[in-house]
């Protein structure tokens, strides 16, 4: 997301030497539509449709009674930069209350946020908080003249506890509106349940959320802002005494010079060409999380891409792999609840190594508690926290060159915890490799980023007599980034781009409560060219195509889905699990017929 005070790297290169920006003008940048050509489109038309490519969120089986909807919030972001977050009270909707009452439960809660817009304009990063846990972390579209529509579902079911409570919710969107930059965005927020006829299975929803948040009133959103390698955003919290599991769910988004981590050079290389302008810092970055001093885990994100990146004509009306919703990171801490039970505060703490700013970073602590004692107690077992692996090899001569880094992470602690259920050891793992090449080529006009994250983690849960749960996931995230610039006259120039991005992921989970297993192979294609003047886009284009594919034990589903210019030209998807090809999918032949498949009919 483009900030208002910072510019991605070639718009901070423009006004060196010639040389010097072509260095820089193969760095990934946002750029927007010039004025004369947003009035040329016919206003009458109808919006695009923008969407992202995920799978339907379905009610579980033997649901029933829903959806039932409540309108959260509705509101339009105009001049809201540096502006306090939207705020409205929340009230649990009356057919939650309802459906306990008769001893019924949560099945199933979405949030869907739907907006529109229309003129040109910035994309946005915003949050969404209830009481101050964030619920939803996302990135608007950018509009064009004839107006844009978008919605993002999410399932918010995992907060059963915060829905379950009045509270207020708030939500920031900082935006800026003037002779330029003209769109507002206009928004509804809106929840729907479902629900079960039985109480939910023990430990299937936390009993309590606590935000790790800033607290409200704020100027800005309620996320902390890491702003360099030495900044430690941290907030003392007391859990109760009868706690018997915890898990730390965290948000975490990038932006301004780091919007593009993955592809800035060390600081030698800058250095070296007298580049001072660029973000540095190399292209490796991890999300380290403290409980106090202790390392608790960390999290090596997948590499989002926003709606105005490298070529804005990239992401109209496919947005790239979860720019709409983007993901959370679960590290579980119960091995360390023998310290936390004392009744004192604690620090639960966020640093990114090697970070620029800004990166915004937030958790939501949930906790499970025994209701039929007031204390449980526990202790560490066995901890297990080597450093950091770090290696960067390099090579140039002037502006040409490669450097290839290189990282590796072990993390693991196992404790037990005694609590009414009996006692139980828990252990949690993460375990991460990551290679990034990045090369630059025509006397720096080119470059080149090719870089895999591979991610495991497990939690293993086991009492004296058996295994409770056994949980794994291992992400791999590859990611291609190629831009080229030429015909460099003055402030004109042409852009070629291509991202190839993907999450290949694995989880398999079995205990009391059943075996579960499901496979997902995410994987997007795009290229554009563009003609940029003044960092205003005179011509271009953008095509992108997408294959999702989910198998699991919850069902499947398929989609295979091409864009070029705004407009939909094929499109493929099947939700069933037979092992024929798709043929049963529709196809569509514009945007107009397929306006991004609703994940729910609400």
């Amino acid at each position: 997301m483009a900030l208002p005070t910072a510019w991605s790297h070639l718009v901070l290169l423009l006004a060196v030497l010639l040389q010097l920006v072509a260095s820089a003008a193969s760095v990934p940048h946002r750029h927007r539509l010039p004025a004369h050509r947003l009035a040329s489109l016919n206003a009458s038309a109808p919006p695009t449709t923008y969407f992202e490519v995920d799978r339907p969120i379905r009610p579980p089986q033997g649901s029933f009674e829903g959806p039932c909807s409540a309108l959260l919030l509705s509101s339009s972001f105009g001049a809201t930069y540096g502006k306090p977050p939207v705020t409205a009270a929340y009230a649990p909707p009356a057919c939650l209350a309802a459906a306990r009452a008769r001893g019924g439960s949560l099945a199933l809660a979405v949030l869907e946020w739907s907006a529109d817009c229309r003129g040109r304009q910035f994309d946005r990063i915003f949050g969404v908080w209830i009481s101050g846990a964030e619920l939803l972390r996302s990135c608007t579209a950018e509009p064009r003249a004839t107006g844009i529509v978008w919605s993002v579902s999410r399932d918010v079911t995992r907060y059963a506890a915060l829905l379950a409570e009045p509270g207020e919710i708030a939500v920031y969107l900082g935006n800026l509106v003037d002779s330029t930059y003209t769109g507002i965005y206009n928004v509804n927020l809106t929840l729907h349940l479902y629900f079960h006829a039985a109480p939910p299975p023990l430990t299937q929803q936390a009993d309590l959320i606590v935000p790790v948040s800033r607290s409200l009133p704020l100027n800005d959103g309620q996320w902390f802002a890491v702003q360099n390698a030495t900044d430690l955003e941290s907030k003392k919290i007391s859990i109760p005494s009868n706690t018997y599991r915890a898990v730390l769910e965290v948000f975490v988004s990038f932006h301004s010079n780091d919007e593009f981590w993955y592809t800035n050079p060390p600081n030698e290389y800058i250095e070296a060409n007298n580049l001072s302008s660029v973000p540095g810092n190399g292209a490796f970055r991890e999300v380290v999380v403290k409980v106090d001093q202790d390392i608790v885990g960390a999290v090596w994100p997948f590499t989002v891409i926003y709606t105005g990146g490298v070529n804005p004509l990239l992401w109209r009306p496919i947005t790239g792999i979860g720019s709409f919703n983007l993901p959370t990171y679960d590290i579980d801490i119960t091995p360390f609840l023998g310290k936390l039970l004392d009744g004192k505060e604690h620090d639960f703490g966020f640093s990114v190594t090697n970070a620029l700013d800004v990166w915004y970073i937030d958790a939501n602590l949930h906790l499970w508690l025994d209701h039929k004692s007031e204390k449980t107690i526990g202790s560490l077992i066995s901890y297990d926290v080597p450093a950091l692996v770090l290696n960067v090899d390099s090579g140039f001569s002037g502006l040409d060159g490669k450097f290839v880094t290189s990282a590796s992470r072990h993390i693991s602690a196992t404790g037990w915890v005694k609590s009414s259920y009996g006692e139980v050891t828990t252990t949690f793992y993460q375990t991460f490799t990551y290679d990034n090449s990045n090369m630059y080529t025509k006397n720096g006009t080119v470059q080149a980023v090719n870089q895999t994250i591979d991610a495991k983690s497990g939690v293993f849960v086991k009492d004296t007599s058996a295994v409770l749960l056994s949980e794994e996931v291992h992400e791999v995230f590859p990611l291609y980034v190629y831009t080229g610039t030429s015909d460099q006259v003055g402030d004109e120039y042409s852009l070629v781009s291509l991202v190839k991005l993907g999450i290949n992921e694995k989880r398999i989970s079995g205990g009391k409560h059943g075996f579960l297993y499901s496979n997902l192979r995410n994987a997007q294609s795009a290229r554009g060219t563009m003609k940029v003047k003044k960092n205003l886009v005179v011509s271009g284009l953008g095509q992108t195509h997408q294959v999702y594919k989910y198998v699991g034990t919850d069902g499947c589903y398929f989609r295979d889905v091409s864009s070029k210019n705004y407009t939909i030209i094929s499109d493929n998807f099947d939700d069933s699990c037979s092992k024929r090809s798709p043929s049963s999918g529709v196809k569509f032949s514009s945007n107009k017929d397929q306006p991004a498949r609703k994940l729910l009919k609400l």
